[in-house]
C-alpha cells in the first residue's frame, strides 16, 4: 500500500452516524462530540481525532424543522379530523412543540451529519492529519 492509501482508512458509515447521532466521536465511540449545546469539539479528548473540521452549518436545522413540521401537520389533521378541537388548542399545544421538538433533537442532528462527514472524508476529515 501507499502512503496515500494508509491515510485513508475504511470508515464504516453506518457506525459514524449512529455515534455521531449519539454525541460521541465518530471514531472511538467513546469521547463527546460537543463541548457546548452545538458547539464541536475541537478534538476527541479519548481519541484525539480532530473533529472540528465539519462543515454541518444550516443542514442540521433544516432536517430538523423537515421532521417536525411533517410530524406536527399529521398531528393538527387527526386532531381535527377526531376529535375536533377548537383552534386556541392547536395554538396551546403545537406551538410549543414545533419549538421544543427541533431544539431537542439538534445536538443529535447535527452528531450525525459530523459523523456522516468523517466517515466520507469530507472537509479535511480523511487527509489523516492531527494535531
Amino acid at each position: 500500500m501507499t502512503g496515500k492509501a494508509k491515510a485513508i482508512e475504511q470508515r464504516n458509515l453506518g457506525q459514524a452516524v449512529w455515534r455521531g447521532t449519539l454525541c460521541k466521536c465518530p471514531h472511538c465511540g467513546q469521547g463527546k462530540m460537543f463541548r457546548a449545546y452545538l458547539k464541536v469539539a475541537d478534538h476527541c479528548d479519548t481519541c484525539g481525532e480532530q473533529l472540528d473540521l465539519h462543515r454541518a452549518d444550516d443542514f442540521p436545522p433544516y432536517i430538523a424543522i423537515m421532521i417536525v413540521g411533517h410530524l406536527l401537520v399529521g398531528i393538527m389533521l387527526h386532531m381535527d379530523m377526531v376529535w375536533h378541537v377548537d383552534p386556541l388548542t392547536y395554538l396551546y399545544t403545537l406551538v410549543p412543540l414545533a419549538v421544543i421538538l427541533p431544539l431537542a433533537m439538534l445536538p443529535s442532528i447535527k452528531g450525525a451529519i459530523v459523523g456522516m462527514q468523517w466517515a466520507n472524508g469530507m472537509y479535511g476529515f480523511g487527509t489523516g492529519q492531527r494535531d
